[in-house]
């Protein structure tokens, strides 16, 4: 059975968790959540329809919703205050038929010394027929200590008959490192759609890999990827749509290099199916001049002018 916990997060993970899930500071969200703080719970609590249960041996969490569950809010965001900490979980969400829900996650990694510091977490979303999901996540680094800022996050979808996933995913600076998979498999009607945004600077490296099978008559994905790469930073994307009945599927990596900046685009489609649709486009490039010609002649500097078309175009 859940239990809930009393929340005892430190100033560095109240930080964080204001940056990446809207934390007030008060000790608890409105609605379901678990806080993990260096490797253990600094907070939990469930509600009568979102059951919130620890796994054997503090590494994970089984988070269960209850069928046609409505309007509900689930925060599972998970933080590191310090170096040296190396951070593996798995979070396994079981939607039931029905629900409609919004989950939020995200990471905040913070290192104050010589030694790196990396959460890896692992997710598996389960969605029952009809089920229905937004899920929104935000990564960030902080701190200036020596060692590197580490995200490596997992996802696994498996979405049931009609059932809809939205992810929408951000990495708004300060993380060295991330390899970010994610991978599923899609019934029939089921629809999967990812809004992805990464930036990188200094000699941050940044990588992202999609595997989706659409196994499903009439099911659909969208894949979106908007990235910018600066200074000498480097970023891959790596998207593959496996069109396995009648389906629909779509991939889009758009980035904008600044200064140095390499970005790798590798979208690739399998149609295996004679009505299997699908499409992938990529376009990388440097901000256009005519664009920062335009905002300087409204009085803002080039620098604030690429600024703001970089917000914009992270924004989608």
């Amino acid at each position: 059975m859940s239990e809930n916990k009393e929340t005892r997060v430190n100033k560095v993970v109240e930080e964080l968790l204001k940056a990446i899930s809207d934390y007030d500071g008060s000790g608890e969200y409105d609605g379901a959540f678990n806080i993990r703080a260096d490797s253990e719970c600094a907070g939990r609590k469930s509600t009568e329809h979102v059951r919130i249960e620890p796994k054997e041996g503090g590494k994970g969490l089984d988070i269960y919703i209850d069928p046609f569950t409505k309007g509900e809010k689930v925060y599972i965001p998970a933080c590191i205050s310090r170096s040296h900490v190396d951070d593996l979980v798995y979070n396994d969400f079981h939607v039931g038929e029905g629900a409609d829900v919004t989950i939020v996650a995200g990471c905040g990694v913070h290192t104050d010394g010589e030694d790196d510091s990396r959460h890896n977490g692992i997710h598996n979303f389960m969605l029952e027929k009809n089920a229905k999901v937004l899920y929104q996540e935000k990564h960030i680094g902080t701190g200036d200590g020596e060692g590197k800022r580490i995200i490596d996050p997992v996802t696994e979808v498996h979405l049931g008959e009609g059932a809809e996933l939205t992810m929408e995913t951000s990495q708004i600076g300060g993380v060295d490192n991330t390899d970010r998979k994610t991978w599923g498999d899609l019934q029939a009607n089921a629809k999967l759609v990812i809004k992805e945004s990464i930036m990188t600077e200094g000699e941050q490296h940044a990588k992202t890999d999609f595997e989706i099978a659409l196994d499903g008559e009439d099911s659909a994905v969208d894949l979106v990827s908007r990235s910018v790469a600066k200074d000498n930073s480097y970023q891959e994307y790596r998207s593959k749509i496996n069109g396995n009945n009648r389906c629909t599927g779509h991939s889009e990596c758009d980035a904008i290099l600044v200064g140095n900046g390499k970005v790798n685009a590798a979208p690739e489609l399998l149609a295996a199916d004679l009505d299997a649709s699908l499409i992938h486009e990529a376009a990388i490039g440097k901000v256009a001049g005519e664009q920062i010609l335009k905002l300087r002649s409204l009085g803002l500097t080039e620098e604030e002018a690429e600024r703001k078309i970089i917000e914009g175009f992270l924004r989608g």
